[in-house]
């Protein structure tokens, strides 16, 4: 993958446009943002009212630290995207979170509107690090065929998760 800044990754300097193996850039991120947004879903959804300052410090800072990393390897571009996508998938993002509050008992319409706030970003990054992830892995980025199949299948698979989930919670 080409970063589209520069980024310094254990001790080595890559420049933009540089060329990145993706296994320098997805295990990290991908086991970092499970971890923080992890703790960003817990800390709005756990038990008793959420400190909602702690929520938004703790997950603010994080989201914008994220987001600049993301500018720097993906590209403005590529970014601007992800929040575009977001804005049209916050349908499919509720239902996940209403699934995955299910399993805890609990349901989104539990919460104020603004308490969502920060595991919704959390969930746009994160996918969006997984569309990613799997463009690289797949060496799909420079093959334009290959690179339309796997985000067909993306897609298809992100709608069937948000459907089955849907349905699940209804259970």
């Amino acid at each position: 993958m080409k970063v589209h800044g520069n980024i310094s990754i254990n001790n080595k300097t890559y420049v933009k446009g540089a060329n990145i193996p993706w296994h320098q850039i997805y295990p990290f991120f991908l086991i970092h943002m499970l971890v923080f947004g992890g703790s960003g879903f817990f800390l709005a959804y756990g038990d008793g009212r959420p400190d909602v300052f702690l929520l938004f410090i703790h997950g603010g800072f994080a989201i914008i630290i994220y987001t600049v990393f993301y500018l720097v390897i993906f590209g403005c571009d590529e970014v601007k995207w992800m929040f575009i996508n977001a804005a049209l998938g916050l349908l499919g993002i509720y239902t996940q979170i209403d699934w995955l509050l299910s399993l805890f008992g609990r349901r989104a319409d539990d919460y104020p509107i603004y308490v969502h706030v920060i595991p919704f970003l959390y969930f746009v990054l994160y996918t969006f690090l997984i569309r990613h992830a799997v463009l690289d892995i797949t060496q799909s980025r420079e093959d334009s065929n290959r690179k339309k199949r796997v985000e067909y299948g993306y897609i298809a698979i992100s709608v069937a998760i948000y459907t089955v989930s849907y349905y699940l919670e209804k259970l």
